[in-house]
């Protein structure tokens, strides 16, 4: 199996995860209202990164409902304060067994965009939910990041080619950049009833929150970049302009997708 790019120990995780909880957090949880969740739930939040979602979760379901919170490296969201019906635990969705069955909701943003296998997870995590329980992914379709606004033509170049480097590296290490677009297909191809779609997008000028992702993710695999041909002037001239607020480029469009198991579907083996 590739190596998944952003591995979840380097130090630039932090800033990552604060982007996340800052910039989709609201729309997360929102999505999440939507299935109903409520006291008594058992839930599954996989890929729980920094473990604010899982937190939320947790203060929905109240003392008499649980919360599992899997990841492959648990410490970050181990650094905060949990309510004691959210259970945290080093966990490899791909490989592990499932941690529960017969959850009312199963929740993952941005996991199976990244994982070669992210078509058997799906199905794993359809077989984790009781009848009628909900499953909710929200993943980025990073095929649409045009450049709302820049000082010249040059600047957007020299964005757009080494953005498009970085997602090159995510296929090679056998992500789907473009997966956001085919989760609604691949949950229904799943067996899931009562699917609904909705992307969230916003406008990231430099030096604002949002687009502090893109300086998160370059600094971390400056490496590969350069193995891939990104020069040092390139990648100095990429991060200068993600502090430059006449830099404006649109941030990852997120597709949130939720669906039912049917109370008739059978549990996949």
């Amino acid at each position: 199996m590739p190596d998944y790019l952003f591995d979840n120990v380097a130090p630039e995780t932090a800033g990552r995860f604060s982007v996340l909880e800052e910039c989709y957090d609201p729309v997360s949880t929102y999505q999440l209202a939507l299935t109903g969740v409520t006291s008594g739930w058992r839930c599954l939040e996989v890929g729980g990164g920094g473990g604010s979602l899982g937190d939320w979760l947790g203060a929905q379901v109240g003392p008499d409902g649980e919360v599992t919170v899997t990841d492959l490296e648990p410490r970050w969201a181990a650094s905060r304060s949990h309510p004691a019906q959210v259970r945290l635990l080093q966990h490899d969705i791909v490989r592990d067994p499932l941690p529960g069955r017969d959850y009312d909701l199963v929740h993952a943003r941005l996991v199976l965009l990244h994982l070669p296998e992210r078509l058997s997870v799906l199905r794993r995590l359809v077989s984790a939910l009781r009848p009628g329980g909900w499953l909710v992914l929200e993943e980025f379709d990073c095929g649409w990041t045009p450049v709302l606004a820049a000082p010249d033509e040059e600047t957007a170049r020299v964005f757009e080619h080494v953005h498009a480097t970085l997602l090159g590296l995510v296929e090679q290490a056998g992500g789907d950049p473009l997966w956001g677009r085919r989760v609604f297909g691949a949950m229904r191809q799943a067996g899931l009833t009562d699917l609904t779609a909705t992307t969230y997008a916003e406008a990231w000028a430099g030096g604002g929150a949002g687009i502090a992702l893109h300086r998160h993710n370059t600094d971390q695999i400056a490496d590969a970049l350069a193995a891939a041909g990104i020069t040092d002037e390139e990648l100095a001239r990429f991060r200068a302009l993600l502090t430059d607020p006449a830099f404006v480029v649109n941030s990852y469009p997120m597709v949130s997708v939720r669906g039912r198991r049917p109370a008739e579907t059978q549990e996949a083996p």
